[in-house]
């Protein structure tokens, strides 16, 4: 018996784990297991939770068409993993395990361990690339090193691929007879586990549900990409992140697609296309870089030095951020819709980090520990690097003293308020000439119903630049 392990690839289609297991005639089974206590511990949202294992149930279904069951164990912490993994190995006479690498350290940790209490039971494992298009440690400098900064590894990753191509693997063909699939929504330990596992509407699940949503953006959008990304309110953006982060489809996929719907691979910002394969390569340097400098899982900065910045804490100040009560109509806006749906703009991201980290400047930590609590792609590698490089502590980080603005960040890339209308109810009927600079109309009105701003920008700018030149000394 092969057992194929699935986590953060939950998908038919271009899993290597899955299709390696499935070579040959002996019987095939897959495993998923849930981990309440520790997806707490990481942070992981629970409206995350809850479209993963809306989609282990989707796929379940499906693997059950083909003839292979799907096993589901419950074990709350990745110390518990290897010995429940060991004891339904022998009791379904498991002897080889597949399994689709991790990237982050306590994920790597409890893969070691499973290595090691498998190997005394004589259950070979097998450990494939699933997350990436080309391997962590494949693409490094001349001298075997990690590149630090973005844009050569960009290049480099573009030769790699142009050198070695890339495979999809297809789904596998049935097995054998189909199998019954007990849904997740009748299992009474799931709805104790994680609360009523009710599907979302905005985030229907399913490999084709994703692939519709990709090749839309392609046929749509992809071509407009580089001028309409940044605009919140304009649907210019993929929004695959959180198919992506759960497995549901994987980066090859898209580079396949993009591929297929130019005729080529874009090389350089001159041909379309490319800065949506740029961005996906931004998520390919995130991941290499996870894989291959381990502190970045353990809380600690990619710039060593800047671990002695002297962050400050106020935790109304981080409590009026994470509830949009900034004052700064944009930044409120991008929090509030990020609580409602799970789910943030790109260029949202960056402007709340920003306003967190250089206008109050309150530890990236906790930004980053809060967009992992709400979003439904939260994703380490991802959320790190992105939180880093707002805060000038990371890899390719911004220079310290750009900090954004945000009232202009929201002039230029809201320019009439639409998208900060729709989540800053109390400015729905504001004109436009007003919505980034409220207060002096609201006040004119003898309205209160919006916050004044909760720190000088110009004031908050100098701070944040003193506070790293104070490393400097």
């Amino acid at each position: 018996m092969k057992l194929v392990w699935l986590r953060n690839d939950l998908r038919l289609a271009d899993n290597p784990a899955l299709r390696h297991a499935c070579a040959g005639d002996e019987p095939v089974a897959a495993l998923f297991i849930v981990s309440p206590t520790q997806w707490r511990q990481h942070k992981m949202a629970p409206i995350r939770q809850r479209f993963m294992l809306a989609q282990v149930d989707e796929l379940g279904r499906e693997l059950a068409a083909l003839g292979i069951p799907l096993h589901l164990l419950r074990v709350e912490t990745f110390a518990e993993v290897p010995a429940a993994l060991a004891g339904l190995c022998r009791e379904q006479g498991v002897t080889q395990l597949y399994a689709n690498q991790a990237i982050e350290i306590d994920e790597q940790r409890r893969d070691h361990a499973v290595s090691a209490a498998l190997a005394e039971q004589a259950v070979s494992c097998h450990w494939l690339n699933g997350c990436c298009v080309l391997p962590p440690g494949r693409v490094l400098t001349g001298s075997g090193e990690m590149f630090k900064v973005f844009t050569p590894f960009s290049r480099a990753w573009l030769k790699a691929l142009d050198e070695e191509g890339f495979v999809i693997h297809r789904a596998p063909a049935p097995r054998d007879e189909s199998l019954p699939w007990q849904p997740l929504v009748e299992r009474a330990w799931v709805d104790e586990a994680l609360g009523e596992l009710t599907p979302d509407p905005r985030w229907l699940v399913g490999e084709a549900e994703a692939r519709r949503r990709l090749n839309d953006f392609l046929e749509q959008a992809v071509l407009d990409y580089g001028e309409t990304r940044d605009f919140p309110a304009i649907a210019g953006t993929s929004v695959l992140s959180p198919y992506l982060a759960a497995g549901i489809i994987s980066p090859r996929q898209c580079v396949a697609a993009l591929q297929q719907r130019l005729g080529y691979r874009p090389q350089s910002k001159a041909q379309p296309g490319f800065v949506w394969l740029n961005e996906l390569i931004w998520r390919e340097f995130y991941r290499h870089l996870l894989v291959l400098i381990p502190t970045l899982s353990m809380n600690r900065p990619f710039k060593p030095e800047t671990a002695d910045l002297p962050w400050s804490w106020d935790p109304d100040a981080f409590a009026a951020w994470c509830e949009g009560r900034t004052g700064y109509p944009i930044v409120d806006a991008a929090m509030r819709c990020l609580n409602a749906t799970g789910w943030m703009h790109n260029r949202l991201r960056m402007i709340v980090a920003s306003f967190l980290t250089k206008d109050l400047h309150i530890h990236w930590r906790l930004g980053e520990d809060y967009f992992m609590s709400r979003l439904i792609d939260g994703d380490l590698a991802a959320n790190n690097g992105g939180w880093q490089w707002a805060a000038g502590t990371g890899a390719d980080a911004a220079p310290y003293f750009r900090v954004f603005n945000p009232t202009t960040q929201g002039q230029r890339f809201d320019p009439q308020g639409e998208f900060i209308r729709t989540w800053v109810t109390e400015l729905a009927d504001i004109p436009a000439a007003y919505v980034h600079q409220p207060h002096d109309w609201l006040r004119l009105k003898g309205r209160r119903d919006y916050p004044a701003p909760m720190v000088d920008h110009a004031v908050a700018r100098v701070r944040a630049i003193e506070m790293f030149r104070s490393l400097e000394k």
